[in-house]
């Protein structure tokens, strides 16, 4: 058996060799990747059975690295482990996962047993093991009163990046007008009064700012997973053009 530990931070690389020698006497060998580039390219050229995965770090995130790994291993058993539980990574995290797949995700605030716990249950016994704090923030996205949904989320995503309407529509293959339902009911489930004015100047915020600012205070956007945003966004514009060019 051959575990995979994918981790930018020294400490924490060492802390979870340590704890897979610990959970998992049968593993024959602990690879280490310190950034999501490291790691596919790692899983490609060695024979891996499971993945521990940091989500923040430089280069090539946990997402997108995980994303890539299934695209090719959609069996591989991933522990997530991370510091960071807000609604962008673990809807970033939900997004990817492959049907029936066993997972976890864990927090770095976890006791030593309960990481061992989750090692065990992911790595060898394909459990998908998520922590509590985590299942809630599943539940609240999954809330459709409180929560967003996919093509709600997906709409704030693109006027993050300053996407306009049209551009937005043609990215999601949807009306102007299903881009402006969208964004009224996201308006909505996050406090934006598109009314809300002052006597003397007029209207006090430009409602897709505010929302922007909303979702980033209540932890449904953050710096790092807005990168990743945009290479998706660019990687969409390179296919769209090299289109238009084959057409001309």
């Amino acid at each position: 058996m051959k575990i995979l530990v994918t981790e930018d931070d020294p400490f924490h690389r060492a802390y979870l060799k340590e704890a897979v020698t610990r959970a998992l006497p049968e593993c024959d060998e602990v690879f280490e990747a310190d950034d999501g580039k490291a790691a596919i390219a790692i899983v490609e050229d060695r024979d891996i059975h499971a993945v521990i995965m940091d989500l923040q770090m430089p280069n090539t995130n946990g997402v997108t690295a995980a994303k890539q790994i299934w695209r090719r291993h959609p069996s591989m058993r991933i522990l997530f482990w991370s510091n960071y539980a807000d609604e962008a990574y673990v809807r970033g995290v939900s997004r990817i996962v492959p049907q029936a797949a066993a997972y976890g995700y864990l927090l770095k605030s976890a006791s030593e047993d309960r990481l061992e716990l989750a090692l065990r249950g992911v790595l060898r016994e394909d459990q998908c093991i998520i922590d509590r704090e985590i299942r809630g923030v599943q539940q609240r996205a999954e809330n459709m009163l409180e929560g967003l949904t996919d093509s709600e989320f997906e709409v704030l995503m693109d006027i993050s990046l300053g996407m306009m309407d049209k551009a937005i529509a043609a990215r999601r293959n949807m009306s102007t007008r299903g881009v402006q339902s969208r964004l009224k009911h996201l308006y909505e489930k996050l406090g934006v009064d598109e009314r809300e004015a002052d006597s003397e100047f007029g209207p006090v915020f430009n409602s897709r700012t505010r929302a922007v600012a909303v979702a980033m205070e209540r932890g449904l956007l953050n710096v790092n997973g807005l990168a990743a945003l945009q290479d998706d966004l660019d990687r969409w514009r390179s296919v769209r053009a090299s289109s238009a060019r084959g057409r001309a």
